[in-house]
Parts: C-alpha cells; sequence; structure tokens
C-alpha cells in the first residue's frame, strides 16, 4: 500500500506489484494522495481500469446494521460511479474518490469518499443529489476521470504530434506483437532467449516470430525492429508483460461477466513450483458474493477445513449453504498420505525407492543398462516357462518416478520396482564397479544393502497390494466427468477388500513376501524369534517377536488406519448429498432416477429453494422425468453435464426451472479438484528450469490465458489494444 510521505518506501518496489495489491473494498482504500506521487496517476489508471466495486447482494439481504439494505438495483442508475464496501455497508463515489479535491460539505462531503454513505433509507434522492448540477463537484471529478482516460488529451499529445501514418504504423506494430504474444501463451512457450541483441542468433521465441512474421508480411516489416523508432519498438520486457496483463484482464472481465449472478463453487489448493515457491490455485466454478456460494472444497490442511477457525468453517458461519465437500481424490490420497506420515516403515519405504529411481535413473547410460538387464530376465524366464510369450506381453517397462499430484502412480512405481528388482539391483552393482566418485559409490552400496532386506520387501509388497486395491478408485475419483454413483459403489468396494485382506489375507502375503526373498536371497527372519528394531538400541526396545512386528503393529496397523480414514470421510453429510445428486444421472435412459433423493437435496438449499417452491418441485420432478424419459433428445446421454446443455438446447430448462436449478446446484459441487491439478501441470510447464525467475505476476496472467485457452482465443485483438494503451500513458497512439 502507498505511504502518506508521498514517496515509495524502496526503489526496488516493482510498480505491477503495487498496482496489483490495491484495495478493492472502497471502505478499506486510503485516500488517493497517499499513494506515492509519482505512481499517483498509474493508481488512478488501475482503479479506473477495474471499473467500480459493486458486488452483487441479494436486494432484501440485510448486511449491516440500518434499518434498510443496499440495493444492487440501484448499479443500473449509477453504474459507471456507484460503489459498494461490504466491510462498512455503505455506498462510495469512484469519481469523488479518484480526483475530487475538495472533500467539505458540497456534493455530501466525505460521505462518499471517505466515511461513506449510508443511510439508505434516503438513498434515491441522495444519490441524485450527490450527482449535482453540470458543475457540482462529482460532475468535475467526473469529467477529469474522463480526460484522464482520453489519450488525445494528455499533455504528452501537445508535445508528440503523431501524424496519421504514424499512428496506422503504430497500430499495425502492435497487433503484430500482440499476434506474436498470443500464439506464445497459447503453446506455454517463453519468450526471452538468452541475448536479444540486433545479432545475436539466440533471441528467443518473440523476437524469432516477430522477425518471421515481418519476413512474411510487408506491412508489418515496414513498421516493426529494425524500421521502427528507437522509443517504440514495442519489444521490452515491460511492453511484453503489459500485454500479458491485458490479455489477463480481458480474459478474466468474460469469465466474472459470464458468472454474473449464479451461484457458484470454490476450489482451493497449492503446490511448489520448479523454484520451491508456494503457489495457490484458486478455480471457481460458475458472482462471487459469499450469498451465492454454494460449494467449497480443499485439502486436508488445519487452516483450509479446520473444525473451528478454519476456512471451511469461517465461510459456513456466512452461508450454511456453501456444503463443504472434500475433494475425493484427496479423501483417498491423505488416507495414504497419513499412512506414510504415521509407519516409519512406510516413509522408509518411499524414501529408499526415490534414491533408487534417482541413481539409476540419472544418466541415459544407466537407463539403457537397466533396460538391457530387462531384457535378458525376460529371456531366461520364457526359457523355464516361468512367463507365457505373445502380443502385448512381456512389453519394456520403464521405472516409473511417482508424481506428487498424482497419488495413484505410486502404485505404477512400486508394480515397475518388483518387476524390475533384479535389473535394478545390477545396475547398482555396476554404478559400485564402475563409478567414479566415491558418494556415487557409497550410495549404490547403501541401497543395495537396503533393499537387500526383509523389512524392505515386506514393505514393497504390502504397500502394493495396499496402493492395488484402492487403484481403480483413485483413477475414478480424478477423472473430469465424474460418476458419482460410481465412485461411491468403488468406496464400498475398497472398504470391503482391505476388510478381506484383513481378516484372510495375511498368510498368503507372507507366502508371496517369502516367495520373492528365496528368489533373490533375501533373508527371512523365523517368525517367533524376537524383533530387531534397526537403528535402536534393544536395552529401549520394546521386546517383541518378528510376528507381532510384522503382522500386528504394521500390516493390521496400517489397514486399520486406511479403513478408520475411509469411513470417516466418506460417511459424512456431503455422502449423502453427493448420492442424491447422483439420482440426476441421465445415463441408462435415467435409471439411477429417484424423486425423493432430489427433493432431500434441494432441501440442503433453503436459500434457493423456499418451502413454496420444494413442494412445486415434487410436482415438477413428476412431469420431468415422464418427459425426458422418453424424448429421443435425451437418450444417450452419460452426464449431468450433458443433461444440462441438452435441456439449455431443447428450452426445457425454462420449462422445467427448478429442475433445471437443481442441475446447476449439482454441477458445481466440488467433488474433485482434478481442476486444481491441472493448474498445477500448467504451471510446470509455463515455469520451467529455464524460466525459475518468472515472477509470481507475470506467470499468474500467463496462467490465465494459457489455462482459459478457449475464452482467450475468443478475444479480439482490438480489446486487449485498448487495455493495454488505457493502462498507462504511451508514446503511441492508437
Amino acid at each position: 500500500m502507498g505511504k502518506s510521505d508521498g514517496t515509495v518506501k524502496s526503489s526496488r518496489v516493482d510498480v505491477n506489484t503495487y498496482l496489483e495489491e490495491l484495495e478493492s473494498d472502497p471502505g478499506l482504500r486510503i485516500p488517493i494522495l497517499d499513494h506515492p506521487s509519482k505512481v499517483r496517476d498509474q493508481v488512478r489508471r488501475a482503479y479506473m481500469q477495474k471499473g467500480p466495486c459493486q458486488p452483487h447482494l441479494k436486494p432484501s439481504e440485510k448486511v449491516g446494521p440500518q434499518s434498510r439494505a443496499f440495493n444492487v438495483a440501484w448499479y443500473a442508475d449509477y453504474q459507471d460511479w456507484l460503489e459498494y464496501s461490504v466491510s462498512k455497508d455503505a455506498a462510495f463515489c469512484l469519481y469523488c474518490y479518484l480526483f475530487k479535491e475538495d472533500v467539505g460539505g458540497q456534493s455530501g462531503g466525505d460521505a462518499f469518499v471517505s466515511k461513506g454513505f449510508r443511510n439508505f433509507k434516503l438513498a434515491k434522492s441522495r444519490l441524485h443529489t450527490h450527482v449535482g448540477k453540470p458543475f457540482s463537484a462529482h460532475n468535475t471529478a467526473r469529467k477529469m476521470f474522463e480526460a484522464l482516460m482520453n489519450e488525445k488529451q494528455h499533455i504528452q499529445t501537445f508535445f508528440v504530434k503523431q501524424s496519421e501514418q504514424a499512428r496506422s504504423e503504430y497500430r499495425t506494430r502492435l497487433e503484430a506483437v500482440v499476434d506474436c504474444i498470443r500464439l506464445l501463451l497459447r503453446q506455454g512457450l517463453a519468450f526471452r532467449g538468452d541475448d536479444e541483441s540486433e545479432d545475436s542468433s539466440n533471441q528467443g521465441n518473440f523476437l524469432a516470430i516477430l522477425k518471421f512474421l515481418s519476413g512474411h508480411d510487408d506491412d508489418i516489416k515496414a513498421v516493426s525492429l529494425s524500421n521502427a523508432p528507437e522509443n517504440l519498438k514495442l519489444t521490452s520486457p515491460d511492453i511484453q508483460k503489459d500485454i500479458v496483463r491485458a490479455a489477463a484482464f480481458e480474459t478474466l472481465d468474460v469469465i466474472i461477466k459470464g458468472i454474473g449472478d449464479s451461484v457458484f463453487s470454490i476450489l482451493v489448493d497449492e503446490s511448489r513450483d520448479v523454484s520451491i515457491k508456494e503457489q495457490m490455485a484458486v478455480v471457481l466454478r460458475y458472482g462471487l458474493s459469499i450469498s451465492k456460494l454454494r460449494g467449497q472444497g480443499y485439502d486436508g490442511a488445519s487452516n483450509m477445513q479446520g473444525e473451528f477457525k478454519g476456512l471451511k468453517t469461517l465461510i459456513l458461519k456466512e452461508n450454511p449453504s456453501a456444503f463443504y465437500v472434500h475433494c475425493f481424490a484427496h479423501q483417498l490420497q491423505l488416507a495414504l498420505v497419513a499412512v506414510a506420515k504415521k509407519h516409519i516403515l512406510v516413509g522408509y519405504l518411499f524414501s529408499v525407492v526415490t534414491r533408487v529411481i534417482n541413481v539409476v535413473g540419472s544418466s541415459s547410460e544407466r537407463c539403457d543398462i537397466l533396460r538391457e538387464k530387462q531384457d535378458v530376465v525376460i529371456s531366461e524366464a520364457l526359457k523355464r516357462g516361468e512367463i507365457a510369450s505373445g502380443r502385448r506381453l512381456n512389453q519394456e517397462t520403464n521405472l516409473k518416478r511417482p508424481s506428487d499430484t498424482r497419488w495413484d502412480s505410486h502404485y505404477a512405481t512400486l508394480v515397475s520396482f518388483i518387476n524390475l528388482f533384479s535389473p535394478i539391483t545390477d545396475v547398482l552393482g555396476t554404478v559400485v564397479d564402475d563409478a567414479r566418485e566415491s558418494e556415487q559409490k557409497f550410495e549404490a552400496s547403501n541401497l543395495m544393502g537396503l533393499m537387500s532386506t526383509f523389512d524392505f520387501i515386506f514393505s514393497l509388497h504390502f504397500m502394493k497390494a495396499l496402493l492395488g486395491i484402492t487403484n481403480e478408485l483413485s483413477k475414478a475419483l480424478q477423472r473430469k466427468d465424474q460418476d458419482i454413483a460410481n465412485a461411491m459403489k468403488l468406496v464400498e468396494i475398497c472398504k470391503k477388500r482391505l476388510q478381506a485382506m484383513r481378516d484372510n489375507g495375511w498368510d498368503s502375503f507372507l507366502i508371496q513376501v517369502s516367495t520373492f526373498c528365496a528368489k533373490y536371497n533375501v533373508y527371512v527372519p523365523t517368525m517367533d524369534d524376537i524383533y530387531v528394531v534397526q537403528g535402536r538400541s534393544r536395552r529401549n526396545a520394546q521386546e517383541m517377536t518378528n510376528l507381532h512386528h510384522f503382522r500386528v503393529e504394521f500390516f493390521y496397523a496400517v489397514i486399520d488406519m486406511q479403513l478408520q480414514e475411509l469411513n470417516e470421510r466418506f460417511n459424512e453429510v456431503n455422502t449423502e448429498l453427493l448420492l442424491s445428486l447422483a439420482s440426476l444421472c441421465p445415463s441408462d435412459s435415467f435409471e439411477a432416477f429417484d424423486k425423493e433423493r432430489l427433493i432431500r437435496f434441494a432441501e440442503y438449499y433453503p436459500r434457493d429453494f423456499s418451502t413454496f417452491e420444494l413442494t412445486m418441485l415434487d410436482n415438477q420432478l413428476e412431469t420431468y422425468i415422464l418427459d425426458v424419459s422418453s424424448t429421443e433428445n435425451f437418450l444417450g446421454l452419460k452426464s449431468i453435464g450433458d443433461l444440462a446443455e441438452k435441456m439449455v438446447e431443447t428450452k426445457k430448462h425454462i420449462v422445467y426451472p427448478l429442475v433445471y436449478r437443481l442441475i446447476t446446484l449439482a454441477l458445481i459441487l466440488p467433488v474433485v479438484t482434478a481442476t486444481v491439478e491441472r493448474v498445477f501441470s500448467s504451471m510446470n510447464i509455463l515455469k520451467s528450469r529455464l524460466r525459475n525467475r518468472m515472477g509470481d505476476q507475470f506467470m499468474n496472467d500467463c496462467l490465465l490465458v494459457y489455462i482459459e485457452k478457449d475464452i482467450f482465443n475468443s478475444l479480439d485483438n482490438e480489446v486487449i489494444m485498448q487495455r493495454f494503451q488505457n493502462m498507462k500513458s504511451r508514446r503511441g497512439r492508437l
């Protein structure tokens, strides 16, 4: 925020960051004159670009202690300047905040500038009085507002007379630059190169594409690069970032306008980027008033979903209809993560596996050795008749690296690790024999020793079996087209399989592990002997048999933890909510339709369905199901999303408005955060090791247009250019 002394605190302060952190709520803004003088006009422009702060509240909604509430219908009459502060429950004037110098009694004094106007009972007359006559303080501020927006009136234009030809050349050059940036953003490519001088052969993608365009378009060639004025080439990094910012602004504007006053849900997650900085992704589904929030979903962080002070609880206090549906994929993931954290052997297993993958996969030479060893193992197994030959059998297997954002990838890692166990040990042996550095020799030798223990083999097979049980569920829960009914069925199947493994699976599992150990000459301890705790003094260790340790403290304990997590996370109110939601699914000729469940589903949202509408819904559902189940256009639909599209296409959303309201609520419930995970995948594309110093704001802007390609592609260049032009004073004019 700006300092009252009128100076920027440090020369290192980034102006774009400063502008990005400007307060939106008019009741919380600092006075315009308290911003540093050298960025004050840019602050004004930033607020002008954003437009007045106009949160959409229901006209009848009571926000503050006043006897009358602010009415959003007033926006229509004063849409250019009227603002509302949720924090102060007061109305403000954007024109007067930005340009009014005298805050005395004229036109309401401080009421619409710093204190805010709150006497909503007299709003109609006071708003009219505030505008006043042509030379009122409000209208004077409005004229200054319009003058700053009109680049033709800028003082710079009186010193730099731009001819029509120069203006045309500037437009052509700017549009070419925008086209180049469009291509780079769509592909997620880096802009700059190592050396952007004119004679460099490694100028980067932006200049390379601009040169390519110049070589194939005479109009662009005539005005770009070497033919452009030295101070108006439009190729600097700051210009590139401003254009990306303009594109992101316009893309976001389309999204916000599309959401309008609809209900929505919010998904939040965080991950580290390539430079080990924590990044948070926020995904809105289907504006943005808490009263319209109908769903929230986060990961397991206590500050997000905490029972007493978490974001989930704070939102629910404001809006009981903002149901928290913990991301199902994360529910399963957190159950497994909890195992890794609470059980030393599991954490030890994945630590060793990761170290082995790093050593074996650190060079192409070692990967080649791994493949050669695998071919030998397969050939020998075929000769002994241990495996069969045939199409798609015995295909080459890679040592898969697990992904932090997809827990099911750990299962694939363990499967490939077991299949490649012998080749892996051979490669480690080669490193021990041939590595030049003693540290590599020691690491490889240490890993061979760890892999040759019963504890490791037991953990490896146990976690492979456990993850195998939940693998199908994990994949189902991360699908974009979520099938809730089948997902819930898979949850029950997982519970039954885990329970069966606990009750009857120990003996067969121990035989499987012992057989594997015998194959690779790994010592199998006698189960009745005393278990020796690795790395601890026997004097402090609790004495127990190997059987008790491996079966009770590990096998049973881990399975019990899994069952407990699944039971707790999948037996909350959201499970009933989602099962009710599944009754809307149109697949198999609306086989899952259940009127009673759908009415219960509607009862969860008293703000959306009044008692009278619930009664009407009962009858409307009867007519709706007879209609759609017998209409050819609705046969063959697979998902609720398909159903929504078909209802709009056939105008039945008008015929059955209450049913369509149910469908809207169903679509925005955040069942999975797969969308958030895709944001992080995009982040890894945009912010690579070669671009690890990419600033947060620039990355956010690039991410927005990269992820929302369809909206970005629909934007006309003229819209982006006008936004870019109005962001600050430019040497050239359109």
